[in-house]
């Protein structure tokens, strides 16, 4: 075992090749021999506990565990082990707007290039330790999503495991790209509905071509420069839910503004993004339906750098609506989902969310939850998903430090495994 690990080290720094995946059979144990286990469950560092992985799943985790004969053994010596992170919002088919506006991603990119470059931010994110993301839309990239999951799934490609949500749905008229001939088609960023019936056909033809989330967007600009306005009725959202529940599938909505948050609660949605705009009372309403948040945090961020500002107090308008917004989430008892936006920013670089979340009032042990077991009850993973505990599938990473302390020691992994394998090392 020490002379693979040796070639593999090799090869990576003399030919800057990645080290290849380590794949563990059934009958063969790999032994994880960390500093602590972060289990995902209680929010506590187990210094001493060591997890033993059979096949794809965590069959033991505990101090001084037996070695099976011919098992491998990792030492993990000063790192911490906890439940492989969960990116509860992203677009993979998006890059940083800096690189080019989301205008010109909808409008110029080819598919094909939209798609290749979806594979390699697949590969970043999950070698930055998020071994699992719910994308929410493509963006104009059609049911591109649906593909790249199943490569993903057949091994074709590397990448976390993905619950999609494809195209998303908006109402017609109120999203974009905007600005050209009136009357003149342009390919839009997602599909437009108008009325209760609409929007059903649209739900089931999503969840036919295989989304596993729903998408709405229940605000946004009618034009550019406007405020954001409650785009769909109320009466459309809950036909949505409806539907969806239905066909056993979750709701995630677009939601930034008090009167789309207020319709978005009230027909029963399972997850709001973003939530900027929220009050005291709406995330009271929040909270007593369990609906859960996700911040998105890192989004007001990189857009307001986008535009110049440096960093420095006191933060634009917007980042500060964000960091407003969670305080009152938090301050009520709404659940909280660990989601970025990734894909405004860089894929692969997801630890900035959870890094603003810690700075916005969270502790870093409340955020590597809300990252793990809280990602994967919200996303409906939490038999399979987000904990460090026997039966769950071997998704896990190591990382240097102590991120209960700093939560930016989540971004130096020292070791990324997905249902067994180990991808980076």
């Amino acid at each position: 075992m020490a002379k693979r690990w040796l070639a593999i080290m090799m090869a990576v720094m003399l030919g800057g090749a990645s080290a290849p995946p380590v794949e563990t059979s059934m009958s063969t144990a790999t032994l994880l021999r960390p500093a602590a286990v972060f289990d995902g469950v209680d929010g506590k560092m187990h210094a001493g506990w060591q997890v033993l992985v059979r096949g794809d799943r965590i069959v033991a985790v505990g101090p001084n565990l037996a070695v099976p004969a011919g098992a491998h053994i990792i030492d993990l010596a000063g790192d911490t082990l906890m439940p492989g992170m969960i990116e509860g919002h992203g677009h993979l088919f998006l890059h940083p707007y800096d690189e080019a506006s989301w205008d010109d991603q909808v409008l110029h990119e080819p598919l094909a290039l939209r798609t290749a470059r979806a594979v390699a931010n697949a590969r970043a994110t999950l070698r930055a330790g998020f071994t699992s993301e719910r994308d929410l839309g493509t963006e104009g990239a059609g049911y591109a999503d649906v593909g790249l999951k199943a490569a993903i799934d057949q091994g074709i490609v590397e990448g976390p495991r993905l619950s999609v949500a494809t195209r998303a749905i908006v109402a017609l008229g109120a999203y974009g790209p905007k600005g050209f001939e009136p009357g003149v088609d342009i390919p839009q960023g997602a599909e437009e509905v108008s009325g209760a019936e609409q929007m059903v056909a649209a739900v089931r033809r999503q969840i036919a071509a295989g989304a596993d989330w729903v998408k709405l967007y229940a605000d946004y600009r009618w034009r550019a420069g406007e405020e954001s306005r409650a785009t769909l009725s109320l009466d459309e959202i809950r036909a949505a839910v409806a539907a969806a529940h239905d066909a056993g599938r979750p709701v995630a909505v677009h939601a930034s503004t008090v009167e789309g948050m207020r319709r978005a609660i009230a027909a029963g949605v399972d997850t709001i993004e973003h939530g900027y705009g929220g009050t005291p009372a709406i995330f009271a309403s929040m909270a007593a339906k369990k609906i859960a948040l996700c911040p998105t945090l890192a989004a007001a961020d990189a857009s307001a750098r986008y535009r110049g500002w440096t960093g420095a107090e006191p933060a634009p308008a917007a980042v500060k609506a964000s960091r407003d917004s969670l305080r009152l989430a938090l301050a009520a008892g709404v659940p909280i989902c660990m989601g970025g936006d990734a894909g405004v920013f860089a894929h692969g670089t997801n630890a900035r969310e959870m890094e603003l979340m810690a700075a916005a009032g969270m502790t870093p042990a409340q955020v590597l939850l809300a990252t793990t077991s809280g990602n994967a009850q919200w996303m409906r993973l939490g038999d399979r998903l987000g904990a460090v505990k026997p039966g769950l599938l071997a998704d896990l990473v190591a990382v240097a430090g102590n991120p209960t302390v700093s939560i930016a020691a989540v971004r130096a992994v020292r070791l990324v495994m997905k249902s067994g394998t180990v991808v980076r090392m």
